[in-house]
């Protein structure tokens, strides 16, 4: 029978039947609404940025712009190395433009970092780390001329409201040779960030649909860039007992594969392909999903979930993580949100501690803080004192200033470590705030920097020659294991009339003759350098400097020291008390000269006497075999046969 005439009531079964499951979303009734779940998520995609090679450089430049909707934030900053393969480490310089007040914590672990930032950024300085305070740039364009100047840029990227921010200071292989600023820009490897608001979260029931059986759907949506990439996604549902009856849809680009780490069983419903993290090799294959918010909540219903206990919609990512509390105990629905920046009357406690960080140095503790970031943080501060309310903080034009001898305000002096307590007394609160400091006490103990001439540090010397290498050591009397050292910095300082030769910068051995060698057995640091000649032009005395951190395992801040070692630097062969005298390639050049010279004398006087001798001396070198025997006449004919001179012919006649 022809489908066309088949009665109305069969074709329009037929209709109904031949329609997609997923289309039934789009009759789905669903009133989101916000819920009691958190997401929170990392990804690598930015609202403005640029990505560049720069292979030769030796600076590069990286680009922050940091644009807060808070008018004081904290930002935690993590550089990381690039793998230098045998090159020679670079110089890296971070410009950091923040539009509103910034505290900035940063990690920068073996980096010789140069930072540059506008008045906004509030930076208390960080082992290592040059900085620059920039004018106080209004635009863009004045950020990146002045940024131009310095070095090729590899990178620009503008985050909004970031929480933690990860820049990987590696080359991306297939990057542009020039950073051009695209819109929404998916940075890769280069960096990736978390913001500080977590994700809107909504869910709903599904109608008609018994049972207790959730749903929890994450959309991710597609980058400017399409390729390979996996997405972590971590699930935390806090469940009284037992796992729930529940589902994970993961709806993403094709390109997207996911890693699930889940801590309770439920069924997996996402597109590309997944994998569990017991498993991580082991790759099942996904569905066809839709690709709307409406599909989604259709698929949901489809699989038999009565509601929908979380529906998040992010950008591409690299990690999520869902925190969720229903468990089929239904729907927990939140209030709208609530903004989260404290009213202008209140005063952030939490990040006005966290701006008391003492300074320690010549037996005497200091606490500094300055009174516009405590007018930015809208707090009153009424006393600022040590645990002895006698010792009140100074009130020095712009800022209040607490500072103690380590005898006086209450000090708490031990074998290693000075403790007190800094008492905070504010307008807006009735008890005080109290926050630990605490400086390392130096008078029990002793730093010493000494140079040796063999890997084994059994004899210290204070003369090195050209073309020598040094070993270094910088040790700690008495040895306390509390604490450990952390060379920071050292460098030669030649005089006036030389360059300071850099050996050590912010951890990281600068150039290919400086090498850091493993602890010493009292955890003393060591490093190794060679001394060339273009280093060290003249010999001369230097003075060797380092910087030490004395870093406490349990206790914060560092403490930072430099200890000095006089050298003599000599030509090789020359005594140790020689002040003047020739350098490695002057010596190297008489050599030469004087083996040259000698060379062609040599040459000059065999010419002489191969020309001016008399002829007649030379006959008897033939007439000489005159035996008569046919062995002797053999050997003969041999030896004439082999003379060279003009007159070798007659001779044989």
């Amino acid at each position: 029978m022809d489908r066309g005439t088949l009665p109305p009531v069969v074709a329009l079964l037929l209709a109904v039947c031949c329609l997609r499951p997923t289309s039934l979303a789009e009759t789905v009734h669903c009133d989101l609404q916000p819920v009691d779940a958190e997401v929170t998520y990392i990804t690598s995609q930015v609202s403005e940025g640029c990505v560049a090679q720069v292979p030769n450089a030796t600076v590069e430049v990286h680009i922050l712009f940091l644009e807060s909707s808070r008018e004081l934030s904290e930002l935690e900053l993590t550089l990381q190395k690039a793998k230098q393969n045998g090159t020679r480490p670079r110089e890296v310089l971070l410009v950091l433009g923040a539009n509103k007040n910034t505290l900035l914590r940063l990690q920068a672990p073996g980096i010789a970092l140069n930072l540059a930032f506008n008045p906004k950024l509030i930076f208390q300085g960080h082992p290592g780390v040059n900085t620059t305070q920039l004018p106080p740039f209004t635009t863009k364009k004045q950020f990146l001329d002045w940024a131009e100047t310095k070095g090729p840029i590899a990178s620009i990227a503008e985050l909004n409201d970031p929480q933690s921010i990860l820049l990987r200071l590696d080359q991306a292989p297939r990057a542009p040779s020039s950073c051009n600023l695209e819109p929404l820009k998916d940075m890769g490897h280069t960096l990736e960030w978390s913001p500080l608001t977590p994700a809107s979260v909504q869910g709903c029931r599904l109608e008609g649909v018994p049972g207790h059986k959730e749903a929890h759907i994450v959309r991710v949506l597609p980058g400017t860039e399409a390729g390979p990439r996996t997405v972590t996604v971590k699930v935390e549902l806090r469940c009284a007992s037992g796992d729930p009856d529940a589902v994970l849809i993961l709806q993403g680009p094709p390109y997207v594969s996911w890693l699930i780490d889940a801590n309770h069983n439920m069924q997996i419903w996402t597109t590309g392909e997944y994998s569990f993290k017991i498993f991580p090799e082991k790759n099942i294959r996904g569905f066809v999903l839709p690709d709307t918010p409406q599909g989604l909540l259709g698929e949901a219903r489809r699989l038999n979930a009565s509601m929908v206990a979380s529906f998040v919609e992010l950008p591409l990512a690299s990690v999520v993580s869902l925190q969720a509390h229903s468990c089929g105990g239904g729907l927990q629905t939140s209030p709208p949100p609530i903004r989260t920046t404290p009213p202008k009357e209140s005063c952030n406690q939490e990040l006005l501690l966290s701006l008391i960080q003492p300074k320690c140095s010549e037996d005497v503790m200091t606490v500094v803080l300055k009174k516009d970031l405590i007018s930015t943080l809208r707090c009153t501060i009424t006393s600022l004192t040590f645990s002895d309310p006698r010792c009140q903080a100074e009130d020095r034009d712009d800022q209040l200033v607490l500072r103690s001898a380590y005898s006086n305000c209450g000090m708490k002096v031990t074998e290693n470590v000075v403790r007190n307590e800094v008492v905070v007394n504010l307008l807006s609160s009735s008890s005080p705030q109290w926050k630990k400091v605490h400086c390392i006490n130096m008078d029990s103990l002793s730093l010493q920097l000494g140079l040796f001439l063999s890997p084994h540090f059994l004899q210290a010397s204070n003369t090195i020659e050209l073309g020598q290498q040094g070993f270094v050591q910088v040790s700690m009397s008495p040895p306390i294991p509390e604490l450990m050292l952390q060379l920071d910095s050292c460098h030669l300082d030649l005089g006036p009339d030389a360059d300071t030769v850099e050996l050590i910068q912010s951890q990281t051995a600068k150039g290919s003759c400086v090498s850091l060698l493993s602890p010493g057995p009292a955890g003393d640091v060591r490093f190794s350098f060679l001394l060339r000649g273009y280093m060290v032009p003249t010999p001369t005395p230097g003075t060797l400097s380092c910087t030490v951190a004395l870093r406490s395992r349990s206790l914060s801040p560092d403490v930072h020291r430099t200890i000095s070692l006089r050298l003599n630097i000599v030509s090789p062969g020359l005594p140790a008390c020689t002040d003047k005298g020739l350098v490695l390639p002057a010596v190297l050049g008489i050599t030469f000269g004087a083996f040259l010279i000698g060379a062609l004398l040599t040459a000059a006087l065999w010419y002489i006497y191969s020309h001016t001798r008399p002829p007649g001396k030379r006959e008897p070198v033939v007439a000489v075999a005159a035996p008569a025997s046919s062995e002797s006449s053999s050997t003969n004919h041999s030896i004439g046969s082999t003379q060279s001179t003009p007159c070798s012919t007659s001779s044989m006649a």
